[in-house]
């Protein structure tokens, strides 16, 4: 073993078996991740000090109708990015396989664009700005990207490259070579960091008075963090370097964002007013 290399710790990703089902992390990580977000939109939206004199123009019993779109975007948009973005060809030759999420395979991108569909659909069927509701949503997702990452590292899954640093972690699925512990790298700046920055926003700062600000805050805090540590983490192996040797398929869906962020929070005032 490498000097300071940090051996992977035994976890099982199968928290528990119960005959012929197996209940994994990741699954658990889903769950859990959806309903703390739950919960704390409601607490969102029942402080009444966040939304200004104008109040908040959803209730918490909109919030409790939204958990089922929700569930449906994440879940349908993740694996449908998963298939059109990161392995086309293989479900192309076995379309039944989309249906198969318990195999793996979900993106981020794809679950972010199906929960902001279901968002769209919901806030213009219930009559309320959009935007208010993407911030809402994306103050209170943090916590489920932090679990999702922690699964990945469990499920020795999107490792990274091989280092001399201190903190490089022997993954025995990736070979004998310390590598960048790039999930928990992403659990990090992408969970923890980003819930605490936009409870900044939305308690001192900002507060939920801007619509769209604090959603153009999360896209654009998430899209920067992932294009730094794609340097660090190593792509999907059927898709390698899209281009320069270092151009990742998560650069390029995370640029959009980047700017779709950046939009959001330079406009903000002006819905607001």
């Amino acid at each position: 073993m490498p000097l300071f290399a940090i051996p992977f710790p035994a976890v099982d990703p199968v928290l528990i078996e119960l005959g012929p089902f197996a209940v994994h992390w990741y699954g658990v990580a889903y769950v859990a991740g959806i309903l703390f977000g739950w919960w704390y939109a409601r607490r969102l939206v029942a402080d009444a000090r966040l939304w200004g004199t104008r109040g908040a123009p959803m209730t918490p019993a909109d919030l409790d109708d939204f958990l089922v779109w929700a569930v449906i975007g994440i879940v349908a948009g993740g694996r449908l990015g998963y298939v059109l973005f990161y392995d086309l060809p293989v479900y192309l030759d076995n379309p039944a396989r989309i249906l198969m999420v318990w195999t793996g395979g979900m993106s981020f991108h794809g679950g972010l664009a199906g929960t902001i569909v279901a968002m769209i659909l919901f806030a213009r069927r219930r009559g309320f700005s959009v935007f208010s509701l993407f911030d809402v949503i994306a103050a209170s997702v943090g916590v489920g990207l932090f679990l999702g990452r922690l699964t990945n590292f469990i499920n020795q899954e999107l490792w990274g490259k091989p280092t001399d640093l201190p903190w490089g972690v022997i993954f025995p699925a990736a070979g004998p070579e310390p590598r960048h512990p790039s999930q928990l790298y992403e659990a990090v700046l992408e969970g923890l960091v980003l819930f605490l920055v936009l409870r900044l926003l939305t308690h001192r700062l900002v507060k939920l008075q801007l619509p769209g600000f604090v959603a153009g805050a999360f896209i654009a805090w998430y899209a920067s963090c992932r294009i730094l540590i794609e340097f660090v983490r190593l792509p999907d192996p059927q898709l390698g370097y899209l281009a320069f040797g270092w151009l990742t398929m998560g650069m390029l869906l995370s640029l959009p964002m980047l700017a779709a962020g950046i939009w959001a929070m330079a406009t903000a005032r002006s819905r607001g007013r």
